[in-house]
């Protein structure tokens, strides 16, 4: 595999972190053009000084003397701030890692897309609130949008796209989180603590928290009608606790492909870092002697609407989705400062949609705004 030129937004985080470990396996095969983090200045300072980046950034502006004092008597640039980021983001390179959690991802993989040839995207926000407004802007300029998230990249793989016509639907796995066998009113006062104990992967704790409530499982349902330009009806849910069949295409003549690995991150990462090839994991894989049962179930909609409310969101078209996606992000907030409860997350959410819905938005600024005025709404 020839050298490839990469940046990673979002490197201190699990995807960032995972990246970089890949990465420091293949030294010769990478070469970091920038690294941006958002407020772990000590972390991003170890890897600037382990990988020797053109250009490291800290979001957190009162961070940048740190970070500009520790690689002092090295040849990296460092800047802070957002429109650092987005300089970062702009430069050029063979792949792009977007990892910036929330919507905050969204405009920095815009200005990424016309200097990269391959946007490996792991982040489902910028999909969510502005799928339509990502893929043109990658159709325009030529470039590659390879899907991170180990549900979106089995599909990714198992996909026939010369077949389009023939696949009867797609099927997104869940693990159902670490509140599977919960009751609602257990759920209602579950702890932060308790949310982001996730019993297969190892994640950030907003993602945890949607993973608990199943809203992760929403967004991806509108992030793969977008990525893979799906009708709704023809996108479903299977809780598969086990998370080793990662997600499914079924065919009109009852072929089902699957793609299947351990519950590990570094998996779909090392296949959209290396593809159209393939790369070594660092990461953990398969025991087939080990696995006794794969089981599966359908969501409890009941217990988790989320599930529902993201085909609401599809219905209800594209400002209600925002609305839907930022509503979710101040509420997880909200529940991991202790301000709200785990049973407040859904309401507000439900707020969000019906606040946002029928709204106008063509724009990148019409976007943002409309994600501004719906937290402002629902809290």
């Amino acid at each position: 595999m020839s050298q490839k030129t990469i940046s990673i937004l979002g490197s201190t985080g699990s995807i960032g972190t995972s990246t970089i470990d890949l990465i420091k396996a293949n030294p010769e095969t990478f070469k970091i053009r920038a690294l941006t983090a958002g407020k772990n200045a000590e972390l991003l300072i170890e890897q600037a000084k382990a990988l020797n980046p053109e250009f490291v950034v800290i979001a957190d502006d009162s961070q940048y003397e740190t970070v500009k004092s520790a690689l002092s008597t090295t040849n990296i640039k460092v800047g802070a701030g957002r429109n650092a980021v987005l300089e970062a983001s702009a430069m050029e390179t063979d792949l792009l890692m977007a990892a910036i959690v929330g919507i905050a991802g969204l405009e920095p993989v815009l200005k990424s897309i016309p200097n990269t040839k391959a946007l490996t995207i792991a982040n489902k926000e910028p999909l969510v609130a502005a799928g339509e407004l990502v893929l043109n802007e990658a159709k325009k300029h030529g470039t590659k949008i390879l899907p991170v998230d180990s549900e979106h990249n089995a599909i990714f793989q198992v996909f026939e796209n010369h077949n389009r016509e023939q696949i009867k639907k797609i099927i997104l796995t869940a693990s159902g989180g670490p509140f599977r066998t919960w009751s609602k009113e257990q759920m209602d006062c579950a702890t932060p603590e308790q949310a982001i104990a996730h019993p297969n992967w190892i994640m950030g704790a907003k993602i945890s928290v949607d993973s608990a409530s199943m809203m992760n499982k929403a967004l991806e349902i509108i992030e793969a009608h977008y990525l893979f330009d799906m009708p709704v009806p023809q996108i479903d849910v299977l809780i598969h606790p086990q998370s080793i069949i990662h997600s499914m295409v079924e065919y009109k003549d009852g072929s089902v492909l699957a793609q299947l690995g351990a519950p590990d991150m570094r998996t779909p990462i090392a296949y959209a870092l290396a593809y159209p090839e393939r790369m070594a994991t660092t990461g953990k894989t398969l025991d087939w002697s080990s696995l006794s049962k794969l089981e599966f179930e359908q969501p409890d909609t009941t217990r988790f609407p989320s599930i529902r409310m993201a085909y609401d969101a599809l219905d209800a078209g594209q400002s209600a989705c925002i609305g839907f996606n930022a509503a979710n992000e101040i509420a997880v907030e909200k529940f991991l400062k202790k301000e709200i409860s785990f049973g407040q997350i859904i309401p507000i959410v439900e707020k969000g949609l019906t606040f946002a819905q029928g709204k106008t938005v063509p724009t990148l600024e019409d976007i943002i705004a409309l994600d501004i005025e719906t937290r402002e709404a629902v809290i």
